[in-house]
C-alpha cells in the first residue's frame, strides 16, 4: 500500500494495478448457464423475434419492477424513444440536465424539445419546485432521472404531473432492482420507466434496454412499436423501428438476473469500505444511498471539495488514471452544456456537481483490498495536496 508521495506513479511509483480497474466492468455470473441457454436457442433456431428467452427476460423484469408489463427492447436509448412515442408527447419535455446525454438525445430524435432542469447540490437528483417552475403550455411530459441508481423524489414527481396534467417518465438505467417512496419498486412509478442493461450497467444483457409501465394500452402499442408497428401477421398499425431484443440478449440478461443477489452483496461490501475508509478524509464526500430503500450500490459516486481537499476533482482523477484507477467523471458536463444544447441559461445545482463528482470502480472485479488500495491513493493525494501541486507529476510512460 502506497505510503508516501513518491509511491503515487505520478511522482515515479509504480501504478498501484497491474491491470485497469474500470467503473462499469461487466458483471457476467454464471457463464456456463449462459452457454446452456444459447444452446438451447441454436437448437430451437429461434435466435430473435421474440423468443422464449427474451420473453422469460420480460416476465422476470416485470416482477422485479412490481409491474404487469415489461417490454425488453435492443438498448435503452431506443426505448426512451419509443416510450416518448408511443405515448404521443408535443412540445417539450423537462429533462434534468445531470445525466447522460442520451436521455436529452431521446427526447430530441423524436422531435421533441427538451427543457432542462436543475438537481438538488446535495444529492444530484431532479428538483421538483425547478420542475414546476419550467411547466409552460407547450410542456407534455416530464423525463425524471434516477441518477447514480439513487431514486428521484418519486412522489412530488407524481403530484406535480397530476396537477398540470402532464405524462411522468422515468429513466432508470442506473436503478434496476431499487426501491423508492417508501418501498415501491423501480419500474412501477409514473406512467413508464425505463432500465438500460448494456453491459456496463448492474444487470447486463450485452446490450439491451426494456420499458415497465401498468397500463395495458401503452403496453400493446410499444410491443407494436419495437416492431415496425406490426398488430398481426402482416398488419401494420402504426410507423414503427425495428427495437427488438436478441435471444443472444436474453440469454445474458437472464444469467444476469440469477446472480443479482450476488451482485448487490459484491456492490454493498464495497461500498461499505469506500465509506469507512473515506469517511475522515478532507473534502471527499461519498454520496449515501438511502438506507431505507432498497439499493444496487453499482454506483460509488464521490465528490470532490478542491477548497477542502485541497486538489480538484481534475487532477485527482488524472493521478487516479495514473494507478490504473479508472475514475470517471459522471456527468461532466450537463446535458445544457453541451454543443447540440447551449443556450440554456445557468443551472447552479448541476454545474456545481459537474464540475466535483468522480464515479469509483465497484462491482464483481473490485475486491475490498483493492477499495482500500484506491482510498489509500485518494487519502495520499489529499495529505500531500500542497506538495503535489507545487511539483510536476511524471507522466505515465515517463519514468
Amino acid at each position: 500500500m502506497k505510503r508516501i508521495l513518491e509511491d503515487l506513479a505520478g511522482f515515479g511509483g509504480a501504478p498501484a494495478f497491474e491491470s485497469p480497474l474500470k467503473v462499469g466492468a461487466p458483471n457476467i455470473g454464471d457463464r456456463r448457464r449462459f452457454s446452456a441457454r444459447l444452446d438451447a436457442a441454436f437448437d430451437r433456431g429461434w435466435l430473435s423475434n421474440g423468443g422464449p428467452l427474451v420473453e422469460e427476460f420480460e416476465r422476470r423484469v416485470a416482477r422485479t419492477a412490481g409491474t404487469p408489463y415489461a417490454m425488453a427492447t435492443c438498448n435503452a436509448t431506443a426505448a426512451l424513444q419509443l416510450v416518448l412515442r408511443a405515448a404521443g408527447l408535443t412540445g417539450e419535455v423537462i429533462v434534468p440536465s445531470l445525466t447522460f446525454a442520451a436521455t436529452a438525445h431521446a427526447v430530441s430524435w423524436v422531435g421533441l424539445t427538451p427543457v432542462f432542469c436543475d438537481v438538488d447540490p446535495g444529492t444530484g437528483q431532479i428538483a421538483p419546485d425547478h420542475v414546476e417552475s419550467l411547466i409552460g403550455p407547450r410542456t407534455s411530459g416530464i423525463l425524471a432521472v434516477h441518477l447514480w441508481g439513487r431514486a428521484a423524489p418519486a412522489e412530488r414527481l407524481e403530484a406535480i404531473a397530476r396537477r398540470h396534467g402532464l405524462a411522468l417518465f422515468f429513466d432508470a438505467s442506473h436503478a434496476f432492482a431499487c426501491t423508492a417512496a417508501g418501498g415501491r419498486p423501480v419500474g412501477s412509478l409514473g406512467d413508464a420507466e425505463v432500465f438500460s442493461f448494456h453491459s456496463t450497467k448492474f444487470v447486463n444483457a450485452f446490450e439491451g434496454g426494456a420499458i415497465t409501465t401498468g397500463s395495458e394500452a401503452l403496453a400493446r402499442r410499444l410491443g407494436a412499436l419495437r416492431n415496425f408497428g406490426l398488430t398481426g401477421e402482416n398488419d401494420v398499425s402504426w410507423v414503427g423501428i425495428n427495437a427488438k431484443m436478441s435471444e443472444a440478449s436474453g440469454a445474458m440478461g437472464l444469467t444476469s438476473l440469477d446472480s443479482v443477489g450476488e451482485f448487490v452483496a459484491r456492490n454493498l461490501a464495497n461500498y461499505r469500505h469506500y465509506q469507512a475508509w473515506l469517511a475522515d478524509v478532507d473534502g471527499i464526500r461519498l454520496i449515501p444511498f438511502d438506507e431505507r430503500e432498497r439499493n444496487n450500490y453499482q454506483y460509488v459516486i464521490v465528490e470532490v471539495d478542491e477548497e477542502r481537499a485541497g486538489v480538484g476533482r481534475d487532477s485527482l482523477r488524472h493521478l487516479l488514471h495514473q494507478e490504473n484507477v479508472l475514475a470517471q467523471r459522471y456527468f461532466t458536463p450537463g446535458c445544457h452544456q453541451m454543443a447540440p444544447y447551449r443556450g440554456t441559461a445557468g443551472l447552479p445545482g448541476t454545474e456545481h456537481l459537474s464540475a466535483r463528482v468522480l464515479a469509483l470502480p465497484t462491482g464483481m472485479g473490485v475486491t475490498q483490498e483493492q477499495v482500500a488500495e484506491i482510498c489509500q491513493i485518494i487519502r495520499l493525494v489529499v495529505v500531500n495536496s500542497q506538495a503535489i501541486s507545487a511539483r510536476e507529476p511524471v507522466e505515465a510512460g515517463a519514468r
